[in-house]
């Protein structure tokens, strides 16, 4: 099932190589807009937010649509490694306020390694 929106997590990921990548993704990137530590744009009809450091070195992507080109995070996720070479990590699945702060805890880690399932503490 397609999820609402996607959201991963970059380590050590430069800003720029993202933007053309979501440009060649999505469709041309407006001008990024600061506001706070976030960063926003549209890249084609997609509002995206860029968080530089959300979690320790690990950047976050948010792309707040379903029309995206990817079913779900990872499938995002295994794009964005495949275009920029940098290791990417995401959840599972869709986030629910209800589960558990063990479920909360299980990632998925898409790098050279491929696809892994990992323990992330990230609060």
């Amino acid at each position: 099932m397609r999820q609402p929106d996607i959201e991963i997590y970059l380590k050590d990921a430069e800003h720029q190589a993202v933007a053309a990548w979501l440009t060649q993704a999505l469709g041309p990137c407006s001008d990024w807009q600061q506001k706070g530590q976030t960063f926003q744009c549209r890249a084609g009809d997609i509002p995206v937010t860029w968080l530089p450091k959300a979690v320790g070195k690990w950047h976050s992507l948010y792309l707040e649509s379903d029309a995206t080109p990817w079913e779900d995070d990872l499938a995002c996720a295994q794009a964005a490694y495949t275009a920029l070479g940098v290791e990417v990590r995401c959840a599972p699945g869709s986030w629910d306020e209800n589960e558990s702060d063990e479920q909360a805890d299980q990632w998925l880690r898409i790098s050279a390694d491929g696809v892994q399932e990992i323990t992330w503490r990230t609060g």
